[in-house]
């Protein structure tokens, strides 16, 4: 991965697009691509590129053009299968000067049009120039690992792997209330939106084609599912060894680099069957990277140990506690440019500093096993509250979610009653496109009692926002279908890949490879009859049968359990407060911004300073006000963007750019 950085003109103009401003967009991502930059400029376009060297080290530098320079590219990620590609286009007559993966890009785009990114297997976000139609082309990889995000400004659009390189460009910081309103009830902002108005982010799977002062918005790849029970056919031993094959080369193709690869491993299912896959696979010992935590209740030590020990891997294990967290969490949301609601990136980005001083630039983790195989215990809520919903009178339905979660003491009335007032809501309704997140958002939504008066008065619909961004065919796919989609496109997209992932990688120039998002793997698991992906309430079913042989048992058998991190007592360590948090969360620093009711989040910080059982709602609640806080001094009032909830933004143009729906919208309106 690494960083790029844009300029495409609405207007005609004969001076080249200014050097100087393409340069300090590209140096706010200088974390991304610490090994050089790259330019190209003409009146139309600027193209700006920050390298993380992986493949190719000598002569893989951008932007590249094609034979004739008139088609030039800068990319951000990889192309997985670009030896297969490259052995192609050879075959059709074109020339290479390079051995990187990036030209393909150009020489694939002449052989094919637009219809190229069908033939990517990769992790990517790219911009191509072409200036013989002069028209560029902005792609989003199918998933979204990859960030990409444009805004308009000044007669330009800019685009950029960050936010923070817009900003540098220019672009004013000022706060989308709606976006604000909408993370703390889905962990993010919907659709393209961001945490920023007037920035919007291309969607996964999505291609803007610029031209003529226009943007057009074409969807090249869509997360789907079968109608009409229409699945895979074959037995479980034949879909497992099919799912097996197909974990084999998507691993292989990720091990493709000119550095040292190595992996994460948690201690899960999902991160040992890589690991796994890939000791069985390659010459080398496998290096692998893990966290521990000085909390026993979010440590997985043991189980990291047993894989070790399986595989014999070359393994280094970081501790962390409470006071990291805390003293790291205003840098990990300046990487973010989000608020959040979890401190769980925090050691993310601790274990790729680690990993950078190790002499790693790529890892292999297992992000998106749970999404495509059914692997999250909001799936088997889902299963059993649908169960109940046929008797939601009775007691015996109601407990069978002790067995999701035996730590809950469901033996009395109060018990009870907690259980239908968390896991009841929507019980009414099971065929709503969102019942099997309605307890989740819910809950979320309790974070919104902390909204000062000012900022409750911008809230609307959110749900509505979500309606806007489901597929014609929703209502048709099977109910565990719906869930996973759900969580596919938007926690996994918006939060677990990108403040979880990609950022917290790329804060210290790492770069994260996810077999199980091959998009091969994707579409094979989305034909599968959720049978496969759950049985009864055996999470991951096929994935487990197929892993089976290359894991212990105590690893292939294991419960399913989220990576999680300490929240609020991160920062209540010693019985009071971080000094840094006593500020940011004054009462004066809450007035200044508007977001919060001070008297609100005093009352909170007392109950936190207190110790003891610290609720759900309430941790969430304080990260996302804290992290709130960060995130409006870092780039709000440090850029001197519109300052809070009482200064209120200029309202964003209706069309300015699309929204998810139209095409041809105007640059200019």
């Amino acid at each position: 991965m690494c960083g790029i950085a844009g300029i495409v003109r609405e207007r005609e103009d004969t001076a080249p697009i200014a050097r100087d401003r393409l340069d300090a967009m590209v140096r706010a991502l200088r974390h991304r691509g610490p090994d050089g930059y790259g330019f190209f400029t003409s009146p139309e376009v600027g193209l700006a590129h920050a390298r993380l060297s992986i493949i190719d080290l000598e002569g893989g530098a951008q932007p590249i053009g094609n034979e004739d320079g008139s088609i030039q590219v800068v990319l951000n990620g990889e192309i997985f299968n670009y030896l297969e590609l490259r052995r192609e286009l050879l075959a059709h007559g074109h020339r290479f000067s390079t051995a990187s993966d990036t030209e393909v890009l150009v020489h694939l785009y002449e052989q094919y049009g637009d219809a190229f990114i069908q033939h990517l297997n990769g992790q990517f976000a790219f911009a191509l120039w072409d200036g013989r139609s002069r028209r560029l082309l902005l792609v989003r990889d199918r998933v979204g690992i990859a960030p990409l995000f444009y805004c308009r400004d000044r007669g330009s659009l800019l685009f950029a792997s960050e936010i923070k390189a817009l900003l540098a460009g220019g672009m004013a910081a000022s706060p989308n209330l709606a976006a604000l309103d909408q993370i703390m009830t889905f962990w993010a902002p919907v659709g393209s939106q961001t945490a920023f108005a007037g920035i919007q982010e291309v969607q996964p799977g999505e291609m803007l084609v610029i031209s003529d002062g226009r943007v057009r918005t074409s969807t090249y790849w869509r997360w789907d599912y079968p109608e009409n029970d229409e699945y895979r056919p074959g037995s479980d031993a034949q879909l497992a060894e099919a799912l097996k094959e197909l974990l084999v080369d998507a691993t292989r193709l990720r091990l493709r680099a000119d550095v040292p690869v190595g992996a994460y491993l948690s201690g899960g299912l999902d991160s040992s069957a890589i690991a796994a896959v890939v000791a069985g696979y390659s010459d080398a010992r496998l290096r692998t990277f893990s966290i521990g935590f000085d909390d026993p209740a979010f440590d997985e030590r043991r189980f990291q140990s047993s894989m070790i020990r399986r595989l014999g891997t070359h393994h280094t294990a970081m501790q962390v506690g409470a006071d990291d967290i805390a003293d790291s969490f205003p840098e990990v949301i300046r990487h973010t440019e989000t608020p959040i609601l979890r401190t769980a990136p925090a050691p993310m980005r601790l274990l790729s500093r680690r990993v950078r001083q190790e002499g790693f630039k790529v890892v292999l983790t297992g992000e998106g096993a749970d999404e495509v195989f059914g692997g999250y215990d909001i799936f088997k809520e889902a299963k059993i509250r649908r169960f109940w919903s046929r008797r939601p009178d009775s007691r015996f339905r109601a407990t069978l979610l002790k067995r999701l979660y035996p730590y809950l003491n469901i033996t009395g009335s109060q018990s009870l009653h907690y259980l239908k007032e968390f896991f009841g809501r929507g019980l009414e309704n099971p065929e709503s496109p969102y019942f099997s997140h309605l307890p989740r958002w819910t809950t979320t939504a309790g974070c919104k009692t902390f909204f000062s008066s000012e900022l409750a008065a911008h809230l609307r619909d959110n749900f509505s926002a979500v309606d806007a961004t489901l597929p014609a065919a929703f209502g048709n796919w099977h109910h565990f279908n719906r869930a996973q989609y759900l969580e596919a496109r938007g926690l996994m997209n918006r939060y677990l890949l990108c403040s979880q992932g990609d950022r917290m990688l790329m804060a210290n120039s790492v770069e994260g490879r996810f077999p199980f998002l091959d998009h091969r793997l994707i579409e094979f698991g989305n034909s599968l009859h959720p049978n496969f992906k759950m049985r009864a309430l055996n999470e991951k079913y096929l994935l487990r049968l197929a892993m089976a042989a290359e894991l212990p048992s105590d690893i292939s058998g294991r419960h399913k359990q989220p990576y999680r991190a300490p929240d609020a007592a991160s920062f209540f360590a010693h019985g009071r407060c971080t000094e840094y948090v006593a500020e940011m969360l004054s009462p004066k620093a809450l007035r200044d911004t508007g977001y919060f009711a001070p008297d609100k989040v005093e009352h909170l910080l007392k109950k936190l300073s207190r110790g003891g059982q610290t609720g759900y709602r309430d941790n969430m609640a304080f990260v996302g006000i804290l992290s709130t806080q960060i995130w409006h001094r870092t780039f709000i009032k440090e850029t001197g963007g519109s300052q809070g909830v009482c200064r209120p933004c200029p309202p964003t143009k209706e069309g300015a750019f699309h929204d998810g729906r139209k095409t041809g919208t105007p640059l200019h309106s």
